[in-house]
């Protein structure tokens, strides 16, 4: 007979440890390297808690669940309990309108995710040797933690396909996103890459470069990694995450002292892009790297310039993937303009529990429309990409 599993609450990380937890998240990182997905690493999302970005009054309140079987920890999950919907990337603020329209109270809520990171990756966070066991542990701890306290839904957001289908299972209601991601086929250059696009989309591209690289003439645009990046890069890409920030979401999600922490313990994590004038940046993309993905996070300017943003953000981000072999280039949410630009629609996953039957009924109908219209999407947009269809004429440009 197995031995009962204890589920515990925490606050804050380094009441499991970072050891513990990354044991969990990261097993990879025993045999040195990167891990596979830097967002659920114990250095990560320490990095948002110790730097305010999460915790206090930013809606995000930490209850990082942990489980133990017979005092060995087996998995973790990223839990907090939120006063709103706002950096999920994962939009409910529908449903919350809708409870609240009927006289119900949506906030607070439960959350399994990665703040602010709209990436896919595993949010049961289990041992493999404990895998499904583990899994229906935590998903059973979070239900009863937001049925003991009243809370009108659970959400697991950007998980795997693997745990949407785990979920779906459990009782838990999947929901179907997209975003556009860049494929490597083991390209050896850009140019490689084009030769698989369309003469006309080809063009379009190198015609957005040619423009970009006006700017390169007279500034200059590098890719800085490790210690290669200075304070002073920072201080720079504080301003232009700020504007961004102020204009997408009206404030900005991280606080300044998150990226001094990204520079002390993960700056082997991160390809910062920036456009130079004079040797003062104007222009920046901040990326993560994974074992085998780079993650696009954050873009942002004090001077507009034509298609800097693009190449910035997209065709750097190609050549640094190409360069360093990775498989795939995640370049965040949304965003259809991606699709030109070689990088194709992808299915995205999130689960949802939700306290009251009927609500749950109607959220359930929802998603499963949802779901299929997604699908067809998906479908109809890859069909317009970039790349050469069967027929196409390859005319070199």
């Amino acid at each position: 007979m197995s031995e009962q599993i204890e589920i515990t609450v925490h606050t804050a990380l380094d009441q499991i440890g970072q050891a513990d937890w990354d044991a969990c998240a990261a097993p990879e990182l025993a045999d040195g390297g990167r891990p596979h997905d830097p967002f659920t690493t114990y250095r990560f999302l320490h990095a948002l808690e110790v730097s305010g970005s999460v915790g206090g009054d930013s809606g995000w309140m930490p209850r990082y669940l942990a489980a133990r079987q017979g005092g060995v920890l087996i998995g973790v999950a990223p839990l907090y309990a939120k006063g709103h919907s706002q950096g999920e990337y994962v939009f409910d603020h529908a449903w919350a309108q809708a409870w609240d329209r009927a006289g119900g109270r949506y906030y607070p809520k439960l959350q399994v995710a990665v703040p602010f990171t709209p990436a896919s990756g595993r949010r049961l966070l289990v041992k493999s040797e404990h895998a499904q066991v583990a899994q229906s542990a935590l998903v059973q701890g979070m239900v009863q933690l937001a049925a003991e306290n009243h809370l009108s839904s659970l959400h697991l957001t950007f998980c795997t396909e693997a745990e949407a289908d785990a979920g779906a299972q459990m009782g838990l209601m999947r929901r179907l996103g997209q975003q556009f991601h860049w494929h490597n086929h083991d390209y050896a250059d850009f140019d490689a890459f084009l030769a698989d696009l369309a003469a006309r989309k080809r063009k379009a591209i190198k015609r957005e470069r040619r423009s970009a690289a006006a700017f390169d003439a007279e500034g200059q645009i590098v890719t800085l990694t490790g210690d290669q990046i200075r304070p002073e890069h920072w201080d720079a890409f504080w301003m232009f995450y700020q504007d961004t920030g102020a204009r997408k979401w009206g404030a900005p999600y991280l606080t300044r002292a998150f990226f001094d922490v990204v520079q002390e313990r993960m700056r082997e994590d991160v390809a910062l892009v920036l456009a130079l004038r004079g040797g003062v940046p104007v222009a920046g993309a901040l990326n993560f790297i994974g074992r085998d993905v780079l993650y696009g996070r954050y873009w942002g300017c004090v001077e507009d310039h034509p298609f800097l943003h693009f190449e910035l953000c997209y065709y750097r981000a190609i050549d640094f993937a190409i360069a360093h072999r990775l498989s795939r280039v995640e370049a965040g949410a949304q965003g259809e303009h991606k699709l030109a630009r070689g990088y194709l629609p992808t299915a995205t996953h999130s689960l949802h529990w939700i306290a009251d039957p009927d609500f749950a009924q109607a959220v359930q109908n929802f998603c499963d429309a949802e779901r299929v219209a997604v699908g067809e999407e998906v479908d109809i947009l890859t069909s317009y990409g970039p790349f050469k269809h069967t027929g196409d004429e390859d005319v070199q440009a």
